[in-house]
């Protein structure tokens, strides 16, 4: 994979960096900038190296349209705040305002154009349409890096065909995230643990598939444990349940026995009347939640709290820990003491500690803990699960 050592002097060159600055919005308001943060890296190099900066982005799913709520201008005056130092924002993407704005930098000098996706090529399933877009984009640019890792796994204008069209290189953000992709499926050290939650065990077959090649333990808990728990013959209620990935689960249960995997599945569930913040709810074993109060109404939202101990002792005693996926509705303050055991534990154990992106990471946050907490937290979940797939990602192998 080409670095950004293959550019050479970038001095006065204007290079296009492709992040992923696809930050949560309240209001207008920013609400965990742990995207933004993990640009600056790359940026801050490449500032030194006297390069011009164009910085671009998406943010949210505006539909190809221009829609002020998806905007990047906070995101350029908070990039501003961290960076200490002026960052200009076109309000544009393409034409002459963004263009006069990007001729107008110095050396050294950061931009932020406006977002990606209020343009309908970006996303084009035409790979003519995207490589049209991109040469737009290209103008005037000298090189391109690319260290939006939450997209690499996306076939994009600004990440493939972009790439394509300008002398192009990996960013140290998206070195980084590959190093930390390898260790994890190349060079993790035993014992290995790998953590999966999150709603559906339709989103972790390909995850599960993998890794059962590799690790020693599998804990299993949010919305995808119902799943595991019915292959067992358990009822699950009103928990999620896929009833259609029940076969495939009991496939897994059974080779991870064959393979000396131990899968542990939650003992206790936290059972909820309703899918409320201030639902009536209590503590229930894992094979009895239809015997709770609620009956067959009874929702599932979290793991119990033996559970917890028992995944927090499992992990502290791991060399390796990958997690993926929150425990719990860890949105929910009833809800949340599954995530937060987890994160404790991860953040208590000697070993090598991930933290995988998407909701794990926006759920680490809120609930209170830093960044520095964990060995790493990746800044893109989707793209993570299909490195650990085995998946090839479009957005490297243009690198490559």
């Amino acid at each position: 994979m080409r670095t950004l050592e293959s550019l050479g002097d970038l001095r006065s060159q204007t290079v296009i960096v492709r992040c992923d600055l696809n930050v949560p919005l309240s209001d207008g308001q920013i609400t965990d900038d742990g995207r933004i943060r993990a640009s600056l890296t790359t940026i801050r190099e490449l500032s030194a190296r006297g390069a011009r900066l164009v910085v671009i982005s998406h943010l949210g799913r505006p539909g190809g349209v221009i829609d002020e709520q998806y905007s990047l201008r906070p995101v350029a005056a908070r990039m501003g705040e961290l960076l200490d130092t002026p960052v200009s924002f076109s309000d544009t993407l393409l034409g002459h305002d963004a263009e006069a704005a990007r001729t107008g930098l110095s050396d050294g000098e950061v931009l932020v154009l406006e977002n990606l996706r209020f343009h309908p090529e970006e996303t084009s399933k035409d790979a003519q349409v995207r490589r049209e877009f991109a040469e737009q984009l290209a103008q005037g640019a000298d090189a391109f890096v690319s260290d939006g890792f939450g997209v690499v796994h996306r076939q994009q204008a600004s990440v493939t065909e972009l790439a394509q069209a300008l002398p192009s290189a990996a960013g140290r953000l998206v070195e980084a995230e590959l190093g930390v992709l390898k260790r994890l499926t190349e060079d993790a050290r035993s014992p290995y643990t790998v953590v999966l939650g999150g709603s559906k065990v339709s989103d972790k077959l390909g995850v599960i598939d993998h890794l059962l090649k590799r690790v020693d333990t599998l804990l299993i808990g949010g919305g995808m444990l119902f799943t595991f728990l019915a292959a067992q013959g358990h009822d699950v209620g009103a928990s999620l349940l896929e009833a259609d990935q029940l076969d495939r689960v009991r496939e897994y249960l059974a080779e991870a026995e064959e393979r000396g995997v131990t899968i542990v599945l939650p003992t206790d569930v936290v059972v909820a009347q309703s899918f409320a913040a201030d639902a009536a709810h209590l503590v229930v074993a894992a094979d009895a939640i239809e015997s709770s109060p609620f009956g067959e109404t009874g929702l599932g939202l979290d793991i119990g709290p033996d559970t917890a101990r028992r995944f927090a002792e499992i992990i502290r005693e791991s060399a390796t820990v990958f997690w993926n996926g929150p425990m719990g509705v860890f949105e929910m303050a009833a809800f949340a003491a599954g995530t937060r055991a987890v994160a404790e534990a991860l953040t208590d154990t000697p070993g090598y500690s991930v933290v995988g992106g998407g909701d794990s990471a926006a759920a680490v946050r809120q609930l209170g803990f830093a960044d520095s907490d964990f060995d790493h937290i990746s800044t893109g979940g989707g793209a993570s699960l299909e490195f650990l797939e085995g998946k090839s990602l479009p957005g490297l192998e243009v690198l490559a």
